[in-house]
Parts: structure tokens; C-alpha cells; sequence
């Protein structure tokens, strides 16, 4: 099972289950997602959700070899689809995140209302570096957080950072050991389920209410963009590159 889906106490606990993989999300998962937080959407014993990572790994960005057998098909049905429904899921939403962050482990973070993190936690938005472009709505949501310069920063030179920056930036809410993390993440996501459910709500649709729209026409846009790279020559080599464990080649590029 790559996604481990429980309810306790009002609160719906998804833990991504492919440790092997440092739980690189592949199709599969993605459609899981997207039903799992569907169903927490429409179920009003539901009252928040907690995402997770099994293992040492949070995520570590998309599965590549899923990505390249699926291409352009796989992104329309299942990771797009599924980035609309995080970007407009109602109900608190809090993530417990450990070790690699990458791609799309980074830029879901960005759609969550807490963050928890211990310290081996490690973020990269290698984009770019994939001959690929920014999704999730991160190319308008990063430069609100952080400004535009650190957002070309961490979106161009797609270099990894660490705790410390990820709460300079305010990534994050709070970093924890790493024996304290899921628990206290869980704990919060109770907390919040015991509040009153229609307040909840609209407080936290009061908080994003100014990209509610542009947030969604953001992720089409991306997603346009993300899927003239994916079979560009530059993603070609840098994918290739990256399944054969070897340095990309872009000097033959213009």
C-alpha cells in the first residue's frame, strides 16, 4: 500500500508509503492523494489532515522513470488534478516532514497551514536543473512568501537548504527532534479538529482568499508550461542524466 490512509479522532492521517523510493510520489499516488483529500473535503466527521512521510524521507519530488514512461498523459489525469484539489482543500491541512523535500515534497508545503520539521530535514526545488519549470503554483506563491529575490534563488539556482533557512524564509512553522516530530504534528491536527468547523473554514479561507483564483490559473499556467519541458531535448538529457547517475549535458543547447 503506498498510501497509508487512517482516521482517528476527526482527523485524517495520509502517510506516503514508498520508503524504498524515499517516497517519490508516482501516479498511483498522486490519484491517492487527490481521492483521499476529496473524501476528507466531502466528510464532515473529518475535520483536518496530517501528511507524512514513511521512513527517513519526506519526498523526494516525482517518481522519474514513472514520469517518462507516462509523460504528457500522466500529468493531465492525475498529478494536475490532484495539485487543484491541494490547492483548494477547505480544511486544515498540517505536514511532519523529515529528511529529503525535493520538487513537489517542497511545493505542497507551501499549501499546507502548518509545517512541523526536525532537523534532517533537507528542501530542494530542482526544477530547472530537470530542464523543467515550477508547479504547484510555487512560481507565484514562493516570491509572495519570500520575495522574488530568494524565490529566483531557491526556483534558478535550485540549490538545497536546510532547517535554519527553511524557518528564516517561514517555510516552516516550528522544527522539532525528529522522536517529537510526527506526534506533535498529530497533536496540532487534533487540536484544530476540535474547533468549530464552520469557523475553522472560512478563517482559513479568509487567509487565502487573495489567491484563491490566480492560484488555480497559476497551476494551469505551470502546468502548461511544465508539459512543452517534459518533452523538451533539455528534460531528455537532464532526466536521462539523472536515471543513469551521471552529470547532464546543456552545452549543445541554444
Amino acid at each position: 500500500m503506498e498510501l497509508i490512509v487512517e482516521i482517528e479522532q476527526r482527523v485524517m492521517m495520509l502517510k506516503l508509503n514508498r520508503p524504498e523510493k524515499q517516497n517519490a510520489l508516482n501516479l498511483a499516488l498522486y490519484d491517492g492523494l487527490t481521492a483521499a483529500l476529496q473524501q476528507a473535503a466531502e466528510d464532515p466527521q473529518i475535520r483536518a489532515v496530517c501528511l507524512s512521510g514513511e521512513g527517513k524521507n519526506f519526498c523526494s519530488g516525482n517518481d522519474i522513470g514513472d514520469f517518462l514512461s507516462s509523460g504528457l498523459a500522466g500529468l493531465e489525469r492525475s498529478v494536475v488534478p490532484f495539485l487543484h484539489t491541494l490547492a483548494a482543500f477547505p480544511k486544515p491541512l498540517v505536514a511532519a516532514v523529515q529528511g529529503n523535500a525535493v520538487g513537489i515534497g517542497t511545493t505542497l508545503m507551501l499549501h499546507c497551514d502548518l509545517v512541523y520539521i526536525d532537523d534532517t530535514a533537507r528542501f530542494k526545488l530542482p526544477f530547472v536543473d530537470l530542464g523543467l519549470v515550477p508547479e504547484a503554483g510555487s512560481s507565484m506563491l514562493l516570491p509572495q512568501l519570500v520575495g522574488d529575490r530568494r524565490a529566483a534563488e531557491m526556483l534558478l539556482l535550485c540549490e538545497s537548504f536546510g532547517p535554519e533557512e527553511a524557518q528564516e524564509l517561514g517555510l516552516i512553522n516550528r522544527q522539532l527532534a525528529a522522536d517529537e516530530l510526527q506526534g506533535f504534528a498529530y497533536s496540532q491536527a487534533q487540536r484544530l479538529a476540535a474547533k468549530p468547523p464552520a469557523a475553522l473554514a472560512q478563517a482559513k479561507a479568509l487567509i487565502r482568499r487573495r489567491n484563491a483564483a490566480s492560484l488555480q490559473q497559476t497551476i494551469d499556467i505551470e502546468a502548461a508550461a511544465f508539459a512543452r519541458q517534459l518533452t523538451s531535448p533539455e528534460a531528455m538529457e537532464a532526466l536521462t542524466a539523472f536515471k543513469e547517475r551521471r552529470a547532464p549535458d546543456f552545452s549543445r543547447f541554444d
